[in-house]
């Protein structure tokens, strides 16, 4: 049958896996275990095309299922989601292909389970004490099988990605879930425009509106002739100038712009802590603003991330009592995952891992007269919090700042599971930096820190900023260029 574009925007292996002959054949997706860690829900997302489960990595679900990290949560979900579309079906119906249910009456795609190879089937593949080349031998004994068919290994794992190959079996990354091929198309939260804005601007309508100018420019104008790029709520313009403009809406061919004072940003302050950059005063002012309730600060080692939202984080909870408590947590590794095992509270088990939300707390507090009796005063006051992230799963916090560390290091799935725990009153920050990630099978472009930013674009209450420079100290800054 002719091939359907599906949701999956597969990166093909070397191979000429276009030629007429392929293209002829039924394709077969065959996922891995990481596949389904990195998203439980993979299994559907391949629309009319059969599916396949080596039974070694339903049998590497099981051993991973156990426990309270993210990992285990995941697999889980990906074992109930196969129960659900396997259903009671025969053995031999499992074996076939089991149709998935898209809708009440509709089916589309099927789902099979991959029995391991015969004794003695296929003798000359790859030696199988691995997983992962049992597994390529199953697909290999199943291809030779039925030559018919195009079988196609889903992976996160480049290396195994690149042993089927050897052994001449297609091979894919899994793509669903990434919305940018390069992360140089991610939007950095503001654009910077040479000389003056006015002197592009042929057409606007200036309005006051209390203490607030508003600017409402033509959508077309602004995109194809000034900016060149697509525009979103919350974005800022800044211009050499010292214009700088927050894109308040776009709607009917309309731009709207908030006018704000270059000098009243750079003078903005949040518990003694005040911006050292245009950029930081942007991300502050998206910060403390109460109609933005989701924030998010990328940038590299030292741009000020941390410390900005710590101090926004402060002023909000103490100062303005917005907030009724700091919810701090962030990815932990793997090995750190099962929290229980660790002495003391859960605060003292999450203090190796969320060190750098401690080190900022005493930064800010580094000219105070007693600088101890400072932080133990706002740990308290701000009622800071430090969770561990297996055990948020599942809770709903109200009137609470949450603070996401190294947030780069999350799946899209585990993003959305954070992020859906804000409830009524409540605010998300989410910190990271996307050339330092630490996840196995995750990179800049697969990172949920990326797919959410992509994804909040259009939300209007919702921002993001690149912060630039590294203001931590000429050592830092010197490092991060030339290292």
């Amino acid at each position: 049958m002719e091939e359907r574009a599906t949701k999956l925007h597969p990166v093909t292996s070397h191979d000429d896996s276009s030629t007429p002959e392929k293209l002829s054949k039924e394709k077969v997706y065959v996922l891995d275990t990481n596949v389904l860690i990195h998203d439980p829900n993979s299994l559907i997302s391949f629309e009319e095309h059969r599916v396949v489960i080596p039974m070694t990595v339903l049998e590497e679900l099981d051993k991973l299922k156990t426990g309270k990290s993210n990992v285990a949560a995941d697999c889980r979900t990906a074992i109930r989601l196969i129960d659900k579309v396997l259903g009671k079906s025969a053995p031999d119906e499992v074996e076939a292909g089991v149709p998935i249910r898209r809708g009440p009456e509709q089916f589309e795609g099927t789902l099979a389970v991959l029995m391991p190879r015969l004794q003695g089937e296929d003798d000359a593949g790859l030696p199988e004490h691995l997983n992962d080349n049992r597994i390529i031998n199953d697909i290999a004994a199943m291809k030779q099988r039925d030559p018919s068919r195009r079988y196609v290994l889903v992976t996160k794992d480049i290396n195994m990605r690149l042993k089927a190959r050897a052994c001449g079996i297609e091979s894919e990354d899994y793509h669903t879930d990434q919305l940018v091929k390069d992360i140089g198309q991610l939007t950095r939260g503001y654009f910077e425009v040479p000389g003056s804005f006015w002197d592009s601007v042929t057409e606007v309508e200036t309005v006051q509106e209390g203490c607030e100018t508003l600017h409402y420019i033509s959508h077309g104008l602004l995109v194809s002739e000034i900016l060149g790029d697509e525009v979103f709520p919350n974005q800022y313009l800044i211009d050499e100038q010292g214009f700088v403009g927050q894109i308040l809406s776009v709607q009917e061919g309309l731009v709207c712009i908030r006018h704000h004072s270059h000098e009243k940003l750079m003078d903005q302050s949040a518990w003694g802590l005040q911006p050292i950059n245009i950029h930081q005063a942007i991300a502050l002012h998206m910060l403390l603003d109460p109609d933005i309730h989701l924030v998010t600060l990328t940038g590299a080692a030292g741009s000020g991330k941390t410390i900005l939202a710590l101090a926004a984080a402060i002023e909000m909870t103490v100062e303005q009592r917005r907030f009724n408590k700091i919810i701090a947590t962030r990815s932990t590794p793997p090995l750190a995952e099962e929290h229980g095992f660790l002495p003391g509270t859960e605060e003292e088990k999450m203090d190796p891992w969320l060190g750098a939300i401690n080190d900022n707390i005493e930064a800010l507090h580094l000219n105070d007269e007693n600088p101890s009796g400072s932080i133990l005063y706002v740990k308290e006051k701000a009622n800071i919090q430090f969770k561990a992230m297996n055990y948020i799963r599942g809770r709903s916090f109200q009137k609470s700042l949450i603070l996401i560390d190294e947030s780069q290091n999350l799946t899209p799935h585990q993003m959305k599971a954070i992020i859906t725990r804000a409830g009524e009153g409540s605010k998300v920050v989410c910190l990271g930096n996307l050339a330092q990630i630490d996840t196995p099978y995750l990179s800049a472009t697969s990172s949920g820190l990326t797919y959410m930013t992509e994804r909040f674009k259009s939300f209007p209450h919702g921002g993001s900023v690149q912060l630039n420079g590294v203001p931590r100290s000429l050592l830092a800054e010197y490092a991060e260029a030339n290292l």
